[in-house]
């Protein structure tokens, strides 16, 4: 069975964004970018909400670098395929996109039972949905130093705690410390829908 992961940069008060979606914020640097590469390395799969999904086809498909391995993160995400969901967007354009035709959990549930490697999940409408219900392997929270006061956050609408296990820890040259979890199934105390 595939995992579905989640991987995220988020301020030390809980923010993935400013208020206005700005990531001016986030810490990018040759190791973040090597952490990035292999982590999509592990993806065949990626999942958006319409708002990441916009925010990465909007930079992706054309970005330019001359950064070697920023270059093969462009090009694993631009040849990854994609599923978007959302109700108000039509039509997808990044390569290798499509708009998913069921609801969410349906979704994640029948690609966790096909074979292949991890899927990858962006943006808190996806993960509003999915970590309530179990469906999230793996929690990768990249905290960067800054306390941003407002914006927005990666847990939203929550309404049940969800008991995590430390899987293990890194701390970056640039202050940004990886924590990376998942779900203690067996205290049997995790939200439900």
């Amino acid at each position: 069975m595939r995992n579905v992961v989640l991987s995220m940069q988020v301020s030390l008060d809980g923010f993935i964004a400013r208020p206005n979606g700005e990531l001016d914020w986030h810490l990018v640097d040759g190791e973040v970018n090597e952490y990035a590469k292999d982590l999509l390395n592990s993806f065949d799969t990626l999942v958006f909400g319409r708002v990441t999904y916009e925010l990465m086809a909007s930079y992706w498909p054309t970005a330019t670098t001359n950064d070697p391995v920023e270059a093969r993160i462009a090009e694993r995400l631009n040849t990854l395929p994609k599923v978007v969901f959302s109700r108000t967007m039509r039509k997808v354009e990044w390569k290798n996109s499509r708009l998913a035709q069921g609801g969410i959990a349906e979704e994640i549930l029948k690609m966790k039972g096909q074979q292949g490697k991890d899927i990858g999940i962006g943006g808190t409408s996806i993960v509003s949905v999915l970590a309530p219900l179990g469906l999230i392997d793996e929690y990768r929270i990249l905290v960067v130093p800054v306390v941003l006061g407002s914006g927005k956050p990666l847990f939203k609408d929550i309404k049940n705690s969800i008991n995590l296990k430390l899987r293990k820890t890194k701390t970056f040259g640039s202050g940004l410390v990886l924590l990376d979890y998942q779900p203690d199934k067996r205290s049997g105390t995790h939200a439900s829908a």
